[in-house]
């Protein structure tokens, strides 16, 4: 049944995209004002840039493209395919801090704003501010034990200061 149904009823061989599945799909008719796109991995490796509709959220008529790789070549000669008209349709795109994502749209939706997912810039100041907690943390320690090492050499025992939330 399952080779009834792929080699007659479901038109696999007939697919317009059949020649070119394995590197890239294209389903112009799914764009839309505002597009996000992201590299994903697939398994053993496999890089592919995904560029989808938000305006699906993620259900049927969400997925524009499909690209083997991230290279903003490769990717932006798949889209340059769709018809400028159609490209120019495009407001704004969502992506990583990534320089092939960005590259890829200011060729293919030059008329596009560029924004920087918000999940990226709240990870580089979440980053940000843990380099500066284990900075401020080395050097409370480092106080501390000159603090412990001068009431040794005193003979006095040390106490440190006590916060309002009960921390050392």
């Amino acid at each position: 049944m399952v080779t009834q149904y792929k080699n007659h009823i479901s038109g696999f061989y007939d697919w317009d995209q059949l020649e070119h599945a394995d590197e890239w799909l294209l389903f112009p008719k799914n764009i839309g004002k505002h597009l996000s796109i992201d590299e994903v991995a697939i398994t053993n490796g496999e890089l592919y840039t995904v560029l989808t509709n938000k305006a699906a959220k993620g259900l049927k008529g969400a997925v524009i493209a499909i690209v083997a790789g991230t290279k903003a070549v490769d990717v932006t000669k798949v889209l340059n395919t769709m018809p400028e008209k159609q490209r120019n349709i495009v407001k704004e795109v969502t992506l990583d801090m990534s320089n092939s994502m960005e590259a890829i749209i200011k060729q293919a939706f030059p008329k596009a704003a560029i924004v920087t997912d918000r999940f990226y810039a709240q990870q580089l100041v979440s980053e940000a501010v843990q380099e500066i907690r284990i900075i401020l943390r080395r050097e409370a320690l480092k106080q501390e034990n000159i603090a412990i090492k001068k009431a040794r050499a005193e003979h006095k025992i040390y106490h440190p200061a006590i916060y309002d939330n009960g921390d050392t």
